[in-house]
């Protein structure tokens, strides 16, 4: 067999998927993987194709826009969905691996070989919809770069010595996550010229990619979908503005792009702590103040906690916990078959 197909919507990728695609890469010299996405549907076709690529290297990886509905007793249904696929493909088809008997009927009318691979999912039992409906219970199913996505993040920021590690290293240890420690405080002690030289936006270049880095390793490794995380690219941004005196159009912008659900803001009510790396308690009150005006205009939800380190703990802990038991939403993807709207996930969800 020199050319396998395996089509799907991988919406998302999980266990079952990886399964099939590594049962064509094994039987053939050749294996497309087309993801098939409707315009309903809130990952885009790419995007899951991104995630697919990264797991099996060996495999040729599309993705394509099919909004036609899913009705196998359809001849024009049929046609649609073949003119996407057809239009995918760089060459003739060989075989079709499907876990579903619908495959039967793709593979006669390629004009190729028809192969089942695990039929009813007995030997990897999962499905996209029951991933979407409890990703927590379907984590090991699910590839790093697909956990990574469907995480929960909170961010712990604040002025100095408000006691923002010491809440994150509080909320982590409560759940069992991985740690995402502050790494522009280890800047600090290594950074050229030591702590009082002058600094430049390259180096808050540096300290935003490295923390977005550590959080999203962190995201990809975490045991549940949550991730805890002290500062994040946001508080570099105003640290920016307090070093350097203007806003970075670079680490704003890529504040931008990593908007997490919940910021908890520790308050600047407690005794100042002098460790060698802080500027001094008089600049405290003002730098809080323009943490809460940051925070306001950004689209995340947040909360300023203040009290005792077990008071912070025990709210902080009723504002997470919930986070843990929502997961993040999937629209479901629904399309029309003789009329009526169906749920894809009873349909295509067997398409691999």
């Amino acid at each position: 067999m020199s050319h396998g197909l395996v089509i799907g919507k991988f919406y998302p990728p999980h266990a079952g998927h990886l399964a099939l695609v590594r049962a064509a890469l094994a039987r053939c010299d050749r294996v497309t993987v087309q993801v098939l996405g409707s315009s309903r549907e809130s990952l885009t076709p790419e995007l899951r194709a991104s995630w697919l690529r990264a797991e099996l290297p060996g495999a040729h990886v599309v993705a394509g826009r099919d909004d036609a509905p899913v009705d196998y007793a359809s001849e024009h249904a049929w046609d649609a969905h073949l003119s996407v696929i057809r239009g995918l493909l760089d060459a003739p088809v060989d075989v079709v691996l499907t876990s579903d008997g619908y495959g039967a009927e793709l593979a006669r009318r390629l004009g190729a070989t028809w192969v089942q691979v695990d039929p009813g999912r007995r030997g990897t039992p999962v499905s996209g919809s029951a991933v979407r409906a409890d990703p927590g219970r379907f984590w090991w199913a699910l590839p790093a770069t697909v956990r990574a996505w469907f995480v929960r993040r909170v961010v712990v920021l604040g002025a100095e010595s408000t006691g923002t590690t010491t809440l994150a290293e509080d909320l982590t240890a409560h759940f069992g996550l991985p740690a995402v420690a502050e790494f522009g405080r280890e800047w600090s002690r290594v950074r050229p010229g030591g702590f009082t030289a002058p600094w430049h936006t390259a180096e808050f270049d540096l300290v935003a990619r490295e923390q977005a880095r550590r959080e999203d390793d962190a995201a990809a490794a975490t045991p549940v979908p949550l991730l805890v995380c002290d500062t994040d690219v946001l508080a570099t941004t105003v640290w920016h503005e307090r070093y350097v005196g203007h806003p970075s159009p670079s680490v704003v912008g890529l504040a931008a792009e990593r908007v997490p659900d919940l910021y908890l803001l520790t308050g600047d009510e407690i005794p100042f702590v002098q460790d060698g790396l802080r500027d001094g308690e008089h600049l405290r009150h003002a730098m809080q103040d323009r943490f809460r005006e940051v925070l306001a205009a950004q689209p995340a939800p947040w909360v300023e906690l203040r009290g005792s380190r077990p008071e912070r703990l025990e709210r902080a802990l009723a504002l997470v916990e919930p986070l843990l038991t929502s997961p993040r939403e999937l629209a479901d993807p629904l399309e029309e078959r003789n009329g009526d709207l169906v749920d894809v996930g009873d349909l295509r969800d067997s398409v691999a």
